[in-house]
């Protein structure tokens, strides 16, 4: 199997999770794409489980909308999994490979806050609050189509979030966000199998609708994710993998107190591997961030453990 094929196992097969807005979070989950971003994978039937470490922190007295009220003081430590299907047909959808996928996120969330403050929901201030949940999120849906010319590689899609997941209305820890939302985005990915050099970027637009437990819309949120790497033959690589995040809009809705908006960039660095069990190919990686430049957001370090491997043998495909 040829490097570009094996990380076409490697991507996040465009339907990652994700998690900004209401709770200084959206439902994209900001560093899910990066390596071989904009790599189609080959026909078959995939599966990929993402676990996402997060520990951060809005100090001082900065304020975050969430559960209705704002909280002064925010820590929060998150472990979250992210298992993805994905079916790519082997009927071409316009000379390019269509992706389908499902993605049901589930795991545990604690935030602590030194004070909450009842916002146009009614009540008070009250003192220190912390809140763990072990749930289930909102399932996301997604569909995308790639193409491939020589080393490019590139692919169009939309995830959709779909409000069934377990919230509960007032607290200050939630996995579900309680509303619709639509991400659409585009990936290149430029990689020469002769030299093992790969640059990838992914530029997405995240639109989302009212939550109705708390009269709050969150803005429009534009994401931008890049990694580049050296491919050491087909078993490794290493690299450097960052994300740049910008609230375009500010928050609207009853329950918004300002127009809030959320500002982000992370630097870090990721490695991957590549082997086989019972003969299938499976890839994972590891990858590390650190955020900096952060404002109307929990501020920290994440890292993303992904282990990606097709349940049937994928055939050849233009990637390889």
């Amino acid at each position: 199997m040829t490097i570009k094929a094996l990380a076409a196992v490697a991507v996040l097969l465009s339907a990652t999770s994700g998690m900004a807005a209401e709770r200084g979070a959206g439902f994209y989950l900001l560093g899910s794409k990066g390596p071989a971003a904009g790599i189609a994978p080959p026909p078959g039937l995939y599966f990929q489980n993402d676990t996402w470490l997060y520990d951060g922190s809005l100090g001082g007295n900065k304020q975050l909308p969430t559960g209705g009220k704002l909280a002064v003081g925010v820590e929060g430590q998150a472990v979250l999994a992210a298992p993805t299907l994905l079916w790519v047909p082997e009927d071409e959808v316009l000379n390019g490979r269509l992706g389908l996928g499902l993605t049901v996120p589930y795991g545990w969330m604690k935030t602590n806050a030194d004070v909450t403050i009842a916002g146009p929901l009614g009540g008070g201030a009250t003192g220190e609050v912390t809140d763990t949940v072990f749930t289930m999120g909102d399932p996301l849906v997604s569909a995308s189509l790639g193409w491939d010319a020589g080393n490019l590689h590139w692919q169009v899609g939309t995830i959709v979030n779909v409000p069934i997941g377990n919230y509960q209305d007032g607290e200050i820890s939630n996995i579900a966000f309680h509303h619709w939302g639509a991400d659409v985005n585009a990936a290149l990915t430029w990689l020469d199998p002769a030299s093992g050099y790969e640059l990838s970027g992914a530029l997405g637009m995240t639109f989302n609708a009212e939550n109705p437990a708390t009269d709050y819309r969150s803005g429009n949120e534009l994401h931008f994710e890049w990694a580049a790497l050296k491919h050491f033959g087909q078993k490794w690589d290493l690299g450097l993998v960052g994300y740049v995040y910008r609230q375009t809009t500010g928050d609207s809705g009853d329950g918004a107190l300002r127009p809030f908006k959320g500002t982000a960039n992370a630097l870090g660095a990721t490695i991957g591997w590549n082997f086989a069990v019972a003969d299938q190919p499976v890839s994972a990686r590891i990858k590390y961030f650190h955020e900096f430049g952060v404002e109307n957001r929990a501020e920290g370090d994440s890292v993303f453990l992904t282990i990606a491997l097709p349940l049937n043998s994928p055939k050849k495909s233009t990637a390889e």
